[in-house]
């Protein structure tokens, strides 16, 4: 008898120490290091910096609101004009058109990602100085030293920003129209042309240029 009740308080005493180790299982291991979902959540940050890409400036250079009317009121719809940039010679506009405005602008990026395009950009400036015109807008860039930092207004700073141009004086003459001045600015932007460039094309040396 005095057997039998020695055993037992032995044998509950056993048990709560077997409950904590069920309890603080967390499953086997799936790659040996770290148990659960750990590869999925690696897998998802990958996805992510996948997604991200290359970082690009994006400047709203302009929105405009028109209005419809029809017979139960005014109809609204909006159009933007984005310019988008690595800021390393690559530079690009687009327009969107939407009835909300951030559905515009999103798709004004997305045609300026797409219509993006290489433009010479030396030691932060432009290597000449340059005119052109579209439309009414006329548009005079000039390469200045480094610290001038950007002389130039919202639209045509626009363009340069995003191309990587920190240093140039720009002024602009005759229209004020977003869509003109960023398409003459873009224009003068993919005619430049390094001493290099224009040497090649001529198919000249620079020794042959000095004499």
């Amino acid at each position: 008898m005095n057997t039998e009740e020695t055993k037992a308080p032995e044998a509950a005493a056993e048990s709560p120490a077997a409950a904590p180790q069920q309890r603080g299982s967390r499953g086997p291991r799936r790659d040996g290091n770290r148990p659960g979902r750990g590869p999925r959540r690696d897998g998802r940050r990958a996805e992510a910096a996948v997604e991200d890409g290359p970082q690009l400036m994006e400047k709203v250079v302009y929105v405009n609101r028109c209005a419809k009317v029809v017979k139960g009121g005014r109809r609204f719809s909006f159009s933007a004009l984005i310019v988008v940039g690595d800021q390393k010679g690559k530079v690009g506009y687009g327009f969107g058109k939407a009835n909300e405005v951030s559905d515009a602008i999103r798709k004004g990026t997305d045609a300026a990602k797409r219509a993006m395009k290489n433009v010479v950009v030396v030691n932060e400036t432009i290597p000449h100085e340059i005119y052109t015109e579209f439309g009414g807008a006329k548009i005079v860039l000039k390469p200045a030293a480094a610290g001038t930092g950007l002389v130039a207004g919202n639209k045509v700073r626009a363009v340069l920003e995003a191309a990587g141009v920190n240093n140039v004086i720009a002024k602009s003459l005759g229209s004020s129209n977003a869509a003109n001045v960023v398409k003459a600015t873009m224009q003068a932007m993919l005619s430049m042309r390094t001493a290099d460039q224009i040497l090649s094309e001529r198919g000249k040396k620079k020794k042959d240029a000095a004499i």
